[in-house]
């Protein structure tokens, strides 16, 4: 059965050890074992980009694959290489997704919630930069903000977004009267003679 499965799929495997080899090529340059810097790790990504784009039609049933890996690696190319010129961005989703963990499991244990707190949605960013707190000491310069206009956008989101929380906890705490006050707000209507 094995031997009947090789020999019908047999036109097929020079395809597939090539689309395979470029896969391959991808992830461990990503992986960057060999510790090349940025610019040097950028170039030798896009030459493979090139021979994959070059080779594409000789994939035969894999060519729609390989187009759709060079559609996205192309929509990501340009926060593609930061994590190797910035060592805190961490290198794969997983880990990225282990920070987010770590603070929601911290969060959790912290406030006794059974799910994240709704802090998370009215700070956001703000909140998260507070628990990474605990992964890494900050000192008093780095937490100072260094563009002032900028704060100030920040802290202006900040008080619309709790200002819109706060009106939810209003309607969903009494409807009837919250509903009322908006009708006062709008303006009377004339229906057309």
């Amino acid at each position: 059965m094995i031997a009947h499965g090789l020999a019908s799929t047999a036109d097929e495997w020079p395809a597939i050890r090539t689309a395979f080899s470029w896969l391959h090529q991808a992830a461990h340059l990503l992986n960057n074992s060999s510790e090349r810097n940025a610019p040097a790790l950028r170039r030798a990504y896009r030459r493979l980009l090139a021979n994959m784009r070059q080779g594409a039609h000789s994939t035969g049933s894999l060519e729609s694959a390989v187009q759709h890996f060079l559609k996205v690696t192309a929509s990501y190319w340009p926060g593609l290489f930061a994590c190797y010129t910035r060592p805190d961005i961490p290198r794969t989703n997983n880990d990225l997704e282990h920070l987010f963990g770590s603070v929601r499991y911290h969060e959790r244990r912290a406030s006794g919630r059974k799910v994240t707190a709704p802090m998370f949605l009215t700070r956001g960013r703000v909140r998260l930069i507070a628990a990474a707190y605990q992964l890494q000491a900050f000192s008093s310069t780095e937490l100072q903000p260094t563009n002032l206009t900028e704060w100030r956008v920040l802290r202006q989101e900040l008080t619309q977004r709790q200002a819109a929380r706060a009106l939810q906890r209003r309607f969903r705490h009494d409807p009837t009267a919250y509903l009322a006050d908006a009708e006062r707000l709008l303006p009377p209507v004339t229906l057309p003679v």
